[in-house]
């Protein structure tokens, strides 16, 4: 069985033992009025699997010193990465973070796609080199002077950003090649522990036939980058096959290489993002090239019972969640 397999398998049993099977089960739950009841259960759930995330990172913590994070799009990598430092720190480690974004090779160096377009999401894009040199560094206990990738000049720049990793450190990094040991082919494995995170799991049918998790994660996205970023969700709907195609050559072909799977479904998230989601998808005009897809979305969540204010209001502040409909305080 694959990691992936048994990460789904072990969120179907849980659903099982809520009783809820499918989304007719889940509707009912939310028509009982227990929506609540179910956010607090969903987020004890995943509490529970950042501590135990942070537990086997302290019982490895004397040889392991790199934490790599990866997962597609909208898969809450950001919210999950803060929480699972977040339970380090409670067991004595001190998270340190470099963005494998500041290492980009400079633009002139960045390999380009089959239509003469800068690849920012090959291996090749990334100063492997550079990398793997200030890694062996920090772990020998040697100060490194981190970059900066300035994005609007496409050039690196130094800024005096200087790190040193202590006895109690331990240095996380996030990124699509994050599971990809071609980006550490220098540096000791032994040393990094490896994280895959995706809201692998989808609720069965029933009668009425759910979709897949890879739409649950377009529909986070589309809330979140209208949100965040001022995007329509028609841009964000065109978007998606290109993010589908990066997904599929850098990051799902090295998922088994992850230590340990976080599945960051939670039961409430299609009922949540209803309420968010579909007043967007309802502006997008017929003539758009996007219409048949947010039709298809739209389609199912007419199926799905949408929170109510009260019950959106109790989702914590610290939740996966909040990263995309707002009012996160990681």
């Amino acid at each position: 069985m694959t990691k992936i397999q048994a990460a789904r398998d072990e969120y179907r049993n849980w659903c099982t033992a809520l009783g809820v099977n499918n989304l007719q089960d889940l509707n009912e739950l939310l028509d009982e009025g227990r929506g609540i009841e179910l956010i607090n259960l969903c987020e004890a759930r995943q509490e529970r699997k950042y501590a135990g995330i942070a537990n086997q990172i302290y019982f490895l913590r004397d040889h392991v010193k790199i934490v790599m994070i990866s997962g597609p799009s909208s898969s809450g990598k950001t919210s999950s990465s803060l929480r699972i430092a977040q339970q380090c720190r409670v067991l004595g480690i001190s998270p340190k973070v470099i963005e494998l974004d500041n290492y980009f090779h400079n633009r002139e160096n960045t390999p380009r796609d089959k239509n003469g377009e800068y690849d920012f999401e090959a291996l090749g894009a990334m100063d492997i080199e550079l990398l793997n040199d200030n890694l062996n560094a920090l772990l020998k206990g040697e100060e490194v002077e981190i970059p900066k990738f300035d994005f609007a000049s496409g050039h690196r720049v130094y800024n005096g950003n200087k790190l040193t990793l202590h006895e109690n450190d331990i240095l996380f990094m996030e990124g699509i090649h994050a599971l990809n040991p071609a980006l550490t082919p220098g540096v000791d494995q032994t040393k990094i522990f490896r994280i895959y995170i995706s809201a692998l799991s989808a609720l069965p049918g029933g009668e009425k036939v759910h979709f897949s998790t890879t739409d649950k994660r377009l529909l986070r996205r589309i809330v979140r980058d209208n949100r965040v970023r001022g995007a329509s969700p028609e841009d964000t709907i065109l978007r998606w096959p290109s993010v589908r195609n990066g997904e599929t050559n850098n990051i799902f072909p090295f998922e088994e290489n992850a230590d340990v799977m976080f599945n960051s479904s939670t039961l409430y998230d299609l009922p949540l993002l209803k309420y968010f989601a579909e007043p967007l998808l309802e502006n997008i005009k017929e003539s758009s090239p996007a219409f048949p897809k947010a039709t298809q979305l739209l389609k199912f969540l007419e199926a799905v019972r949408v929170l109510k204010p009260k019950e959106i209001a109790a989702v914590p502040p610290t939740s996966i969640m909040r990263e995309f409909i707002g009012g996160q305080t990681l």
